[in-house]
Order: structure tokens, then sequence, then C-alpha cells
């Protein structure tokens, strides 16, 4: 009985091994992949968020001057065109 009790335990402690192992083993293959997935991004020539907000914010006041100096021409051309 007490063999049978000892390879018992050293089966529990061979899996208890192999499955620490295995998780290592996800550890690494997911700390590869992320590093690898931000050298890819990396090279891609993206923009970071608060980049892009920032531009957005940029084209919209753009955008609205730009409405605003047309309705301003339109009422020139208007105001020229009675006095003409």
């Amino acid at each position: 009985m007490a063999i049978d009790n000892r390879i018992l335990d050293d089966l529990a402690k061979v899996a208890a091994g192999a499955l620490s192992g295995v998780s290592g083993m996800k550890q690494e293959v997911e700390a590869r992949l992320r590093q690898r997935f931000e050298h890819i991004l990396a090279g891609m020539d993206l923009v970071r968020r608060e980049e892009f907000e920032a531009f957005k914010a940029v084209a919209v006041k753009a955008r609205s001057e730009q409405e605003d100096l047309t309705a301003r021409l339109d009422r020139i051309e208007a105001n020229l065109a009675r006095k003409g």
C-alpha cells in the first residue's frame, strides 16, 4: 500500500510540474506575441488617439471658419450686386 501511495505522489508531482511548465510556456508565448504585435504596429505609421483628436479639433475649427468666411463673402457679393 505504501508503494502505491509513493507512485501516486510521484505521478501527482509530475502532473503538477507539467501544468506549471505549460503555464510558464503560456506566459512566454503571450509575451513574445505582445512584443511582435508592438513591433508590427510600430512600423505601421499609425497616429495616437490624442494626436487624432487634436487634429480633428483643428479641422472642425477650420471648417467653421471657412463656413463663416463663405457666408461673409456671400453678403459682400450681395451688397455689391445691389449697388451695381
